[in-house]
C-alpha cells in the first residue's frame, strides 16, 4: 500500500516513528515533510500530502500536527478528502468502516507512539462497509457541490 505522510514540527517525531513502523510492514511511504522539529507552517505540509493523494500517487494519507486539529482543517478543505482525527483505535475503525476516511490525522502532542501505531494498524486494516454509509458519503459530495 502507498501512504503519503506529513507533519509539522510538533508531529515530526511521531511521524518518524509511524514511518518506521509502516516501512517494516512493507508499505511504500511518500514523506512530504517536514524533516525536522524546527517550526514550520502545517498548512503547507498538509496540502502537499493531500495533493499526492488526490493525484492518486498514494492510497491513504497520514497527517500529524500538535493536536491534529490544524491538519484536520487543512485536509477537509479539499473535495474528495475525508480526513478523520483519531486518538484511539475505535475512532480509526469507525472512520474507515462508516466514513470511508482516506486520511488519518493524529495529534503528536496528545498520544504516545504505541497508541499511534495501534491507530494506524486499525485504520489501514479496516475496510469500508458501504451500504447506507456510501449513500451518506455521496450526499456529502452533493451538498458540497451545491454550496459552492
Amino acid at each position: 500500500m502507498k501512504i503519503v505522510i506529513a507533519s509539522d514540527h510538533a508531529g515530526f517525531f511521531l511521524k518518524e516513528k509511524i514511518k518506521d513502523f509502516l516501512q517494516k510492514e512493507n508499505h511504500e511511504i511518500i514523506d512530504v515533510g517536514c524533516h525536522s522539529h524546527v517550526s514550520v507552517d502545517y498548512p503547507e505540509y498538509g496540502a502537499k500530502a493531500i495533493e499526492k493523494l488526490l493525484n492518486k500517487e498514494a492510497d491513504y494519507g497520514i497527517l500529524i500536527c500538535g493536536t491534529g486539529i490544524g491538519m484536520s482543517i487543512v485536509a477537509n478543505r479539499f473535495k474528495g478528502i475525508r480526513a478523520a482525527l483519531c486518538h484511539e483505535p475505535f475512532s480509526a475503525k469507525m472512520a474507515r468502516l462508516h466514513n470511508n476516511a482516506n486520511v488519518l490525522i493524529m495529534g503528536g502532542r496528545l498520544i504516545g507512539d504505541g497508541m499511534a501505531i495501534e491507530i494506524v494498524k486499525t485504520f489501514l486494516s479496516t475496510d469500508f462497509e458501504g451500504g447506507r454509509h456510501e449513500r451518506r458519503i455521496n450526499l456529502i459530495e452533493e451538498l458540497t457541490d451545491k454550496l459552492k
